[in-house]
């Protein structure tokens, strides 16, 4: 396998033992993909939600949450033509490891949450390209492949939320020291295969 290609903000890439396992359990991962792509629609929701005075929120996020939700209809659709039942899976520590870095007073929880929501979109992406180049399967690799585009632009609109709201320099200043935070949630060795995620541990160490 070639290395992991470096996306831009993450401050570590994902690691090789991280893509194996992934390969190795493709059920789970789906399963959890499909999880992942609900939950994004819902965080898009919940910051619309929390923002009303904000109007042009609704006019991003709204359309993002329903790119969401069609990805988890797609995921959701592949798992049921393969016969697998769409069933909870205890979390990872990742979420809320992100959650707990987030500043608790305005703006700077704003920024912060949009700054989290992109770098799990930027993950995600990373992450969905390991597997459209790496999965022994056409179908996942198809998959994955068709959604890397959107989880790339989905980084990008939080990314502009951000750089209009609290300018370039502030933005990336914060957004290094949360992908310092995002690298260090998927720091580890994964002991226990069914734990596997999409956000499970598996990074790279970068000197």
């Amino acid at each position: 396998m070639s290395a992991p290609a470096r996306v831009k903000w993450l401050a570590a890439p994902s690691s090789f033992a991280w893509l194996e396992q992934a390969i190795a359990q493709p059920e789970l991962v789906l399963i959890d993909h499909a999880h992942c792509e609900r939950k994004a629609a819902g965080v898009a929701l919940q910051l619309m939600f929390r923002y009303p005075s904000d109007g042009q929120l609704g006019e991003v996020l709204s359309p993002l949450a329903r790119e969401e939700l069609e990805h988890f209809e797609q995921v959701l659709q592949l798992l049921q033509r393969r016969g697998i039942a769409l069933r909870p899976l205890p979390a990872p520590g990742y979420g809320a490891a992100l959650s707990a870095a987030v500043r608790k007073g305005e703006p700077e929880r704003m920024l912060d949450s949009f700054l989290v929501a992109g770098l799990i979109e930027a993950r995600s992406h990373e992450r969905m390209a390991l597997l459209a180049a790496h999965s022994p399967d056409a179908e996942l690799r198809a998959l994955y492949g068709e959604l890397l585009a959107s989880e790339a632009r989905h980084f990008g609109l939080y990314w502009l939320l951000c750089e209009e709201r609290f300018g370039r320099e502030a933005t990336v200043e914060r957004l290094e020291q949360l992908a310092l935070a995002e690298a260090q949630a998927l720091s580890g060795d994964l002991s226990d295969p069914q734990r596997l995620r999409m956000h499970s541990v598996g990074i790279e160490l970068v000197s």
